[in-house]
């Protein structure tokens, strides 16, 4: 009998691989992109232990001794959003193993007050249908765009007027930018509210390597970049205004200028921010893997109401 439940320390050993054979990790998250970092199913058991401080949540599907799949989650940018940072199936030939372990998530995940759990897979990923079978939505595509830059600072413009750090204050109108930028179909499963817009905020680095400036004009933020630089990987991501013309080449100019020190480039593209992408391969960037990215929104449980009494009938007189 197959069944779900969180890791024990026994299960440890059974971790490091499954009868000698290692099986990939079919989740991405956005940090990990491009790299070769991934959290091996022996570290994510072992942060489970020490979740005060990753907040990683983990489970296992076993069949007897037998280790079947492996899941684990962590939070997105409030408590409201997680995303699966690790997905094992080793068992290829059982689809329910999967959907079983991706149900468990969403549950766990609704218990504790999350809305909504996210996932990014390879567009060539096998485990694509089935969780899509388990409730996951389809809802963007990306692309990997990578720049070697072989220790020769890449080419660069002057940066956008305006540019400056980012304020707590801007948080609001930036997700006015991102309702601008992002195409509806997008922004309805992704983030319809500006709460859900916080939620799903993703990771790039820790965060004491993240940087974030925004374009200020007229009174309405015209752009945002944040870059990340961990060791000779750079990072960064960017939204302009479609009705600034210019803006783009500019912040692709700035975080080109703010990681000049970094030998390898990295960023996921949208598929429907084609002016970035064709900026980005006249630079000398070139396309890699594509992803998709999914989401679920979870089941949160409803709190029981105190039973009604219904009023008393009023007293007769004999």
């Amino acid at each position: 009998m197959t069944r779900v439940r969180t890791v024990l320390p026994t299960d440890l050993v059974a971790l490091v691989a499954y009868d000698g054979r290692v099986y990939p990790n079919e989740s991405v998250t956005r940090d990990r992109a491009g790299t070769t970092a991934s959290p091996h199913p022996l570290e994510a058991a072992l942060e489970q232990w020490f979740s005060f401080a990753t907040g990683r949540h983990t489970w296992i599907s076993v069949k007897g001794a037998t280790l079947r799949g492996l899941v684990s989650a962590r939070r997105r940018g409030t408590r409201a959003a997680w995303e699966v940072d690790c997905l094992i199936d080793a068992a290829e030939d059982d689809t329910n193993v999967l959907i079983s372990l991706l149900n468990k998530v969403a549950a766990d995940a609704g218990r504790t007050g999350a809305q909504k759990v996210f996932l990014r897979i390879a567009a060539e990923s096998p485990v694509l249908q089935t969780a899509c079978a388990s409730g996951f939505s389809s809802y963007n595509r990306e692309r990997l765009l990578v720049l070697h830059t072989d220790d020769r600072a890449p080419s660069s413009g002057p940066e956008p007027a305006g540019l400056r750090r980012w304020a707590r204050g801007d948080a609001y109108r930036a997700y006015q930018l991102y309702n601008r930028w992002t195409p509806e179909p997008v922004r309805h499963i992704e983030a319809a509210t500006f709460a859900e817009w916080q939620a799903a905020g993703e990771r790039v680095s820790p965060p004491r390597g993240t940087h974030q400036r925004v374009v200020e004009r007229d009174g309405r933020i015209a752009g945002w970049l944040r870059t990340a630089a961990v060791g000779d990987v750079g990072r960064f991501d960017l939204m302009a205004d479609p009705s600034d013309t210019g803006l783009l080449d500019s912040l692709i100019d700035a975080a080109l200028t703010r990681l000049r020190d970094q030998a390898l480039l990295l960023t996921l593209v949208p598929s429907f921010a084609g002016g970035l992408r064709e900026r980005l391969l006249d630079r000398g960037f070139e396309e890699r893997e594509e992803y998709v990215v999914l989401a679920r929104r979870t089941a949160q449980p409803v709190p029981a109401r105190a039973p009604e009494l219904a009023p008393a009938a009023p007293a007769t007189l004999a």
